[in-house]
């Protein structure tokens, strides 16, 4: 039997999107908004994607929105192995979440085939970096997107976890400044 390195790219690719499906399995702290369920990290990733298209007015200009998207789409591949971390945990929690992404990042982007390995990586690591305006505006948009779902939830999981509102103003005002302006919609915000 031929490896998978002899039968070429295509078996690499395949594998490592069949590895990209345990995502849906990722169940993150925000529901989704009619409230049923837990979100799951497949789905997150797409309503970030949907969103840089549609909020892509409020990025910087010049701003590579297929760039965006792209990050969007595998940034949080890594939670297949690391889990999904909520954002307001600890510091102590929060560094080894970033060891256990990190290591995840080199084991999952290794599955593909060289050239398109280091790619995808580099996507990864420019969103962690957030550097580049691209990586700002998808960092921006990870963070609006759980926000407006509490929101709406009223509270959701803000209130299961005891978060204070000058917390995710403390929050809001680190992606605000970058370019959404959309203070106003939490401006009644109470928590």
């Amino acid at each position: 039997m031929q490896s998978a390195e002899s039968r070429g790219p295509l078996d690499r690719q395949i594998r490592f999107l069949r590895e990209a499906d345990q995502l849906k399995g990722v169940l993150r702290q925000s529901s989704i908004l009619d409230g049923s369920r837990k979100e799951n990290s497949a789905e997150h990733s797409w309503h970030l994607a949907l969103m840089a298209q549609v909020l892509g007015g409020y990025a910087p200009p010049g701003t590579d929105l297929s760039r965006v998207t792209a990050m969007l789409l595998v940034h949080d591949l890594v939670e297949i192995d690391a889990g999904d971390l909520f954002v307001y945990a600890g510091a102590t929690a929060q560094a080894r979440q970033e060891e256990a992404e990190h290591a995840a990042a080199d084991r999952i982007f290794a599955l593909l085939p060289p050239g398109q390995d280091r790619a995808l990586r580099a996507l990864w690591d420019e969103f962690e970096e957030r550097r580049t305006p691209e990586a700002r505006f998808a960092r921006a948009l990870d963070r609006l997107q759980p926000m407006l779902a509490n929101y709406h939830l009223g509270g959701g999981t803000w209130q299961a976890h005891g978060v204070q509102a000058s917390q995710v103003r403390q929050k809001v005002a680190q992606w605000e400044a970058v370019c959404i302006p959309v203070v106003h919609i939490f401006s009644p915000l109470s928590v």
